[in-house]
C-alpha cells in the first residue's frame, strides 16, 4: 500500500502521527509525508519520504500575522486555501507519477483533504484533537469578536474558494471544506471515554485509538509526582498563565515540567520575586 499523508505545521498535529507511520513503514508500506523542514528528522527516522511544503506556504503581511497569532478562524483558512493552490502542480504530478492508494490527511489540513477529493482517491482524516459533529460542537463557545471574524471573513473566503475551482477544486463553501460528513474515516488520538457525545460518532467510521506514542523504556521514575502541563502548539504565549500554575504548584511537593514553546523568554520573575526558568519543549 502506498499512502500519501499530509499535515499542517504543528508539533501537536504531527507528533501523534508519527507511531502510525512507523508502524506502516515496518510492516512494508511506503509513506510519502508532505510536511515542513522542522519535522524531516522524525519523519524520515519513522521511514517515511519527506516531502517540504514550507516554499508554498503564501507570504504574509504584518496585519496577516497578527490575525493568524490571535487565531482568526478567517485568516487561517486564506491562508490554508493559497496554499492548496500554490501546492496544486506538486500533489497532482505525485499523485499521477506515484500512484497512491490512499490519502491521509489531518483535520486541519485542507491542502490533503482537497488532493483526495480532486483526485478521487480515498481518504482518511487523522484528528489529534477531539471528534466534532452537530452535538459534540455545541461544547464549543465562540466569542463575539470570533462570530464577528468568521461573518464578516466570509466575503474573502469565497473569493478564495472560487480561485480554487478552475484547478479542479470543486468547493461549494468554506463550511464544506471546514466539516467532515459522518461517513468520512476518521482515527481519533484519544479515548471515547474522554471524547463528548461519544455516542454520536459511528463506530464504523470512527476509531478512537489513544493515544500514539513510541514504545520506550520509560525512565526510572525518582522521587515526587511529576506534573506536565502544555498549552500546545498554537495558543501557547500565555506567560500569566505560567506565572499562575507555578505559583499555585510552588509549595506542592511535585516537579513541574511546563511545554511552553518558543513565543516567549522562559525566565521570569514569578509573583513572589523569584526567578523561574522553565524548558522549552515540542
Amino acid at each position: 500500500m502506498r499512502a500519501l499523508w499530509f499535515c499542517i505545521p504543528a508539533y501537536g498535529h504531527t507528533n501523534p502521527t508519527i507511531e502510525v507511520v512507523r508502524e506502516l513503514t515496518r510492516r512494508g508500506h511506503e509513506v510519502r509525508y508532505y510536511s515542513f523542514e522542522e519535522f524531516r528528522e522524525r519523519i524520515e527516522d519513522a521511514g517515511a519520504q519527506f516531502v517540504a511544503c514550507d516554499s508554498f506556504l503564501p507570504p504574509i503581511d504584518e496585519k496577516a500575522e497578527k490575525r493568524l497569532r490571535s487565531v482568526s478562524t478567517t485568516e487561517m483558512s486564506v491562508q490554508s486555501f493559497r496554499t492548496v493552490a500554490n501546492l496544486d502542480p506538486v500533489v497532482s504530478e505525485d499523485v499521477a507519477s506515484w500512484r497512491p492508494d490512499v490519502v491521509v490527511t489531518d483535520s486541519a489540513c485542507f491542502w490533503g483533504k482537497l488532493a483526495a477529493a480532486k483526485h478521487g482517491l480515498p481518504w482518511v482524516c487523522s484528528t489529534t484533537t477531539f471528534a466534532f459533529n452537530q452535538q459534540s460542537s455545541k461544547y464549543m463557545s465562540h466569542s463575539a469578536s470570533e462570530m464577528a471574524d468568521i461573518i464578516l471573513g466570509l466575503p474573502r473566503l469565497n473569493r478564495e474558494i472560487r480561485k480554487l475551482r478552475p484547478l479542479g477544486y470543486h468547493v461549494k463553501s468554506a463550511l464544506d471544506i471546514v466539516s467532515n460528513k459522518p461517513e468520512d474515516n476518521t482515527i481519533v488520538y484519544t479515548s471515547r471515554t474522554f471524547q463528548p457525545c461519544s455516542e454520536t460518532f459511528d463506530e464504523g467510521h470512527y476509531r478512537f485509538v489513544g493515544p500514539s506514542v513510541r514504545d520506550v523504556a520509560p525512565k526510572e521514575k525518582v522521587g515526587r509526582p511529576l506534573v506536565y502541563a502544555s498549552l500546545g502548539t498554537v495558543i501557547n504565549d500565555r506567560p500569566g498563565f505560567y506565572r499562575t500554575l507555578i505559583d499555585a504548584l510552588r509549595d506542592a511537593d511535585a516537579d513541574l515540567l511546563v511545554s511552553c514553546g518558543r513565543a516567549f523568554d522562559t525566565r521570569w520573575r514569578c509573583s513572589r520575586g523569584r526567578a523561574c526558568s522553565l524548558p522549552t519543549a515540542a
